[in-house]
């Protein structure tokens, strides 16, 4: 049996995600801040380590784990919100990576899937920060999948458009408005759907395939 780890997997895309993995016969582990199987802050790379010595040997990772971070115009936002999202967004995924990978390297299979957005291809206006990290998280996911191409670990990541899920809750209206009219689809996507993918990338089915970015987005492709 394989074995898991979503991050932010207690709610929205995280938790759609370990439901869907579930089903496949995976058994995952759930990393979040509260409501988890593993209490775990991804952007404390000690609290990163510890939850990966509780978890065990994991062949799975589905970096979920992020925050829409400061909705304002650039000019003011502040430096301390940029911080934060990017040690969310960015510096929690190389935490986890380093804290997990090194094993699926060792027995010579993985998978990692990285939670990225639109937003990290064209850009958001007045989600800056978000933007930023997640166009981090793309670039990220291209080094990291050179890097691992010969061992068996597959490393993707996914740019879904907007979700329908908690985080996006708090998204200021006009500007959830805004990113849904560029939807050809006119609708926001569902957590489940973004799972099935996820689940695929996940799965033995991918196999020449890595560094990859997979777009989720009802038509909103850019490059």
């Amino acid at each position: 049996m394989k074995r898991a780890v979503v991050t932010g997997g207690a709610s929205g895309l995280g938790e759609a995600i370990a439901a869907r993995l579930r089903t496949d016969g995976v058994e995952v582990v759930t990393w979040d801040l509260r409501g988890g199987d593993v209490e775990v802050d991804v952007s404390d790379e000690a609290s990163v380590v510890r939850a990966g010595e509780a978890s065990g040997p994991i062949d799975i990772l589905v970096n979920s784990a992020g925050v829409v971070g400061p909705n304002v115009p650039l000019l003011q936002s502040g430096l301390d919100a940029w911080r934060k999202t990017l040690d969310v967004n960015v510096l929690g995924i190389v935490a986890a990576i380093q804290a997990l990978v090194p094993g699926m390297v060792e027995r010579g299979w993985g998978r990692v899937v990285n939670i990225a957005s639109m937003a990290g291809k064209d850009g958001n206006p007045n989600l800056a920060a978000y933007s930023a990290s997640k166009a981090a998280v793309i670039g990220l996911t291209k080094s990291v999948g050179k890097e691992l191409a010969t061992t068996g670990v597959l490393v993707n990541a996914i740019a879904p458009a907007v979700i329908a899920t908690p985080m996006n809750a708090t998204t200021a209206p006009d500007v959830l408005a805004h990113i849904t009219s560029l939807i050809p689809m006119k609708r926001v996507g569902q957590p489940e759907e973004v799972a099935e993918l996820v689940a695929w990338l996940c799965s033995d089915k991918v196999s020449f395939s890595t560094g990859a970015v997979y777009d989720i987005s009802g038509g909103r492709a850019v490059y």
